[in-house]
């Protein structure tokens, strides 16, 4: 496997290539530097529901002729949000690489965000919220991020309420989308059977004449201490517990990843062994580093009936 590269275009949009030559396939996306952390007061979901709309048509194809046309040629599309970036990617033929970056440079530069899709979608996240709502090991990362970042956009739930999901309007979608969906907020990624000038050149011919957004400055959240605490008439009670820790730019980001392999990372990790192995306190419990461009969090999840989760918090830092 090469070492990977990176090539920055006269617009500011990047393209990082890994070339594995033995490989037969390629995967290749678009990385968006546009989260839930960049949404507005009246947004919060938004970056999430272009994720939705981004297969639901554009100038150039609708919504069946986008899934049709990577499918007959065995590929396979995706996208997925978080809470600082948004990933558009497919995986695809070497022949049909041309094909690939065609539809993902459509999808992010032609959609017309249809009115009737974006009922549709926003009938589907109303439900996907619902759902997060009543699964309650995946609603408690939610309460940790708001107890650790309080009212910093951090601290939202990518998912978005129900009320701002269904006030957005097409021309909601279309302004986030011109504010932070521009060449230097970009990232072309690739992996597989390629090779990095070849791809540049396509990139460049595709796309290297877009210009940049606005690129709304972020702002630093503030280490909020405290708990936050929701009841619910569940079996079993879900508890997260964590630290400040670096950003993802700084080289202890490594050690910290490290330190969570070992501590709570697996089967062999202290707190599987000691937590759960030895003492029975729990049937889930591992650790977690998030790290964001300027900041951290370093946690513990573990999952267990109520009248252990003092213990299991007595046991898992010692």
């Amino acid at each position: 496997m090469s070492a990977a590269r990176l090539t920055r275009l006269a617009n500011g949009l990047g393209v990082a290539t890994r070339a594995m030559p033995h490989s037969q396939t390629i995967s290749i996306g678009i990385w968006v530097q546009a989260g839930a952390r960049d949404e507005r007061q009246n947004e919060q979901g938004i970056a999430h529901m272009l994720e939705h709309m981004a297969f639901k048509g554009t100038s150039n194809r609708d919504a069946l002729a986008i899934a049709t046309e990577v499918e007959d040629v065995g590929g396979f599309m995706n996208a997925h949000p978080s809470r600082e970036e948004t990933a558009y990617y497919i995986r695809i033929l070497p022949e049909h690489l041309d094909l690939g970056i065609d539809i993902l440079v459509d999808i992010l530069t032609c959609s017309t965000l249809p009115e009737d899709e974006i009922e549709r979608e926003r009938g589907v996240i109303i439900q996907e919220i619902g759902q997060s709502v009543d699964t309650p090991d995946d609603m408690v990362f939610d309460l940790f991020a708001e107890a650790t970042h309080g009212g910093h956009t951090l601290g939202r739930p990518i998912l978005g309420t129900v009320d701002s999901v269904s006030a957005f309007s097409q021309r909601d979608l279309a302004g986030f989308m011109q504010r932070h969906y521009g060449a230097e907020q970009m990232l072309v990624c690739a992996a597989g059977k390629i090779e990095h000038d070849d791809l540049v050149t396509r990139i460049t011919d595709a796309i290297g004449g877009i210009k940049t957004a606005e690129h709304a400055k972020r702002n630093s959240p503030s280490w909020q201490a405290g708990r936050h605490l929701l009841t619910r008439d569940l079996e079993q009670a879900h508890v997260i517990f964590g630290l400040p820790a670096p950003s993802a730019t700084t080289p202890d980001r490594f050690a910290l990843m490290a330190l969570s392999t070992l501590y709570g990372g697996g089967l062999s990790s202290r707190l599987f062994q000691q937590v759960r192995e030895k003492r029975g306190l729990c049937y889930s419990i591992f650790s977690f580093p998030t790290l964001y461009s300027d900041c951290g969090v370093f946690g513990v999840y573990a999952g267990t009936s109520a009248d252990k989760v003092d213990e299991i918090d007595r046991k898992s830092v010692v």
